[in-house]
């Protein structure tokens, strides 16, 4: 990939060049991650506006949940942290 377009995305995906349903897709991950008890069917309804249909917009609800869960899993374990304490919070 392009570096340019890497740093792109990763600074603000919404200024980014992306497209309307990459844009749209990313909308609704970020609103599933941060609180998925917020989703309403809007969210649903734009993604079919820019083209998915309903088995896609499964795909990319599985897909986003397990990466967050396995990511919660693997902080969780302490899985890639080089020092782990034993401190409680």
């Amino acid at each position: 990939m392009d570096g340019e377009f890497v740093a792109a995305l990763e600074s603000d995906y919404t200024t980014a060049p992306i497209s309307e349903a990459e844009r749209a897709m990313l909308d609704y991950v970020v609103q599933l991650t941060k609180d998925a008890t917020r989703i309403h069917p809007g969210y649903h309804e734009r993604l079919r506006a820019v083209g998915f249909d309903d088995q896609a917009i499964l795909q990319i609800t599985l897909i986003a949940s397990w990466f967050n869960y396995i990511n919660r899993v693997a902080d969780a374990l302490g899985v890639g942290r080089d020092n782990i304490t034993n401190t409680e919070e």
